[in-house]
């Protein structure tokens, strides 16, 4: 006898999806048991934050190093991960150059490298760059002026001579001045009616005074800045754009043996041709002998903008390791003191931190935040608390903690190459060593509680520090003058600007 006919397809099917229905509280029970009992083994500790991984060594690129026989030198690093080049040309000359009643002219002097070079317009230098899909850009720095040109490694040999044409034969077009000239005093117009951008400009023009470069912005006031002619650009560009007075750095998938007959090609024939630069020597600032407190009006301030400093030190400093730890642990990281206090414990501030601005002469020590109208008098006061606090031992836990941030984090600074380049353009215009980058860490590492006690007690003088204060004064002067913090002064918009 035959056996029963072959099952249809559908009936097959159907009995399949039966016991597959059948099945299915059993697989989710049993799953859910599963998935249960890996959570209940997975949870997390939240306890406590969780530990730091290891500190890992940073592996520093080689320099490879020459001089040009005109005085240049060039600085090459081979980072072949990615097919592009960035080169950057520092000039060490900025806007601590300034001569006195020209302020700004430095900085004005970068920006307008590349609106006009060679045979090029500013526009045909635009096109000329797009082209080759390269970026090039100029910036004037307080230390330094720098071009800066990044571009896809097949366009290397095209790009370089114009930014050659940029940084050795800039023309200065007047029609080109006269145009940035009208873009900054309409940004000076907006920066008189931005809180943030007036109690930094405040803070600088009282601590440092009108005489002194560093109290006047580093695009100078209105008046210098309509004052400028192309004459006064080409006379600083001639002082300070020179052979000896520069560094090329180039890092990128190139090697020394291609990129050094372009740069020779581009830049040999590079030649003085003004009077040597300005020795940059700063005259010195007398810090502030009382705590003294200025008062700005901005009626209707959602926020009070709060800057108190004083005069920090320089990044020569044999302190820079101590201070770098003192700094993170009071202002310098998310889980600074300020920024706990004011943000996380109180809520009068979105965000609170401090700084040392090093620079080439000693730089402003200042600490920041923008907070609650109706509590400036109250943040105000936990700012003295935590400066004055962090004059006391610190914690062996919370060193350990900040000193960690400082080291784990240092190695993202040499990522990219624009990363790596910007990190030589330090080493050159502070003069920081060849073994800077090779033993940051471990100098980070080093530094103790006692290390950290010393320079605060050293720079830090809560009692000496001014105080500057944007806001709505009707709402906020009161409280402030009920602190006794000091002398109290009000001080208009001109006189923080340095007049229209």
């Amino acid at each position: 006898m035959s056996g029963p006919g072959p099952v249809s397809a559908d009936v097959a099917s159907e009995s399949s999806m039966k016991r597959t229905h059948s099945m299915w509280p059993a697989v989710v029970v049993l799953t859910g048991m599963v998935v249960a009992a890996a959570a209940a083994q997975q949870v997390p500790d939240r306890s406590h934050p969780p530990a730091p991984g290891p500190i890992r060594p940073l592996t520093v690129p080689a320099v490879r190093k020459s001089t040009l026989a005109n005085g240049l030198r060039v600085w090459i690093v081979e980072h072949h991960k990615v097919p592009v080049v960035q080169a950057n040309l520092v000039v060490f000359s900025g806007s601590a150059e300034d001569p006195a009643g020209k302020f700004g002219v430095a900085n004005l002097t970068a920006a307008l490298l590349q609106d006009g070079a060679g045979s090029r317009s500013a526009l045909e230098v635009a096109d000329a760059v797009d082209f080759l899909g390269a970026d090039l850009t100029t910036a004037g720095g307080i230390d330094s002026s720098v071009v800066r040109l990044h571009v896809p490694v097949a366009r290397f040999a095209d790009a370089l001579p114009i930014m050659a044409d940029v940084a050795l034969r800039p023309t200065f077009p007047s029609a080109e001045l006269d145009r940035v000239r009208q873009q900054r005093l309409t940004s000076l117009l907006q920066a008189r009616d931005d809180p943030p951008t007036i109690a930094a400009v405040a803070f600088s023009r009282m601590l440092f005074g009108p005489a002194h470069r560093f109290g006047t912005m580093t695009g100078g006031t209105a008046e210098t800045i309509k004052s400028f002619t192309p004459e006064d650009l080409r006379s600083f560009y001639r002082a300070a754009y020179r052979p000896d007075n520069a560094a090329l750095v180039i890092v990128g998938d190139v090697t020394a043996a291609r990129a050094m007959p372009l740069v020779e090609a581009a830049f040999g024939a590079w030649k003085s041709a003004g009077a040597p630069p300005p020795s940059g020597v700063l005259p010195p600032v007398s810090p502030p002998a009382s705590r003294t407190v200025y008062l700005l009006d901005k009626p209707g301030a959602a926020q009070s903008q709060i800057r108190i400093g004083a005069l920090g030190v320089a990044r020569s400093t044999p302190d820079y390791f101590p201070l770098e730890v003192l700094n993170t642990i009071l202002g310098g990281s998310f889980t600074s003191r300020l920024n706990n206090n004011l943000r996380e414990q109180h809520g009068y501030a979105y965000g609170a931190g401090s700084a040392f601005d090093m620079r080439v002469t000693p730089g402003p020590f200042f600490a920041a935040a923008g907070v609650q109208t109706d509590k400036t008098s109250e943040a105000l006061k936990e700012f003295f608390n935590e400066l004055n606090g962090i004059l006391k031992p610190v914690p062996a836990a919370e060193l350990d903690r900040e000193k960690h941030y400082v080291a784990l984090r240092y190695p993202s600074g040499f990522e990219t190459t624009g990363e790596i380049s910007r990190q030589l353009e330090n080493l050159l215009v502070y003069h920081l060593g060849d073994d800077y980058f090779s033993t940051y860490v471990q100098r980070i590492e080093a530094v103790s509680a006692a290390d950290v006690q010393r320079v605060a007690e050293k720079y830090l003088h809560p009692d000496r520090m001014i105080v500057v204060i944007v806001g709505d004064l009707k709402v906020i002067e009161p409280g402030i003058r009920a602190l006794n913090l000091g002398p109290v002064k009000t001080v208009t918009l001109d006189e923080a600007f340095g007049g229209r």
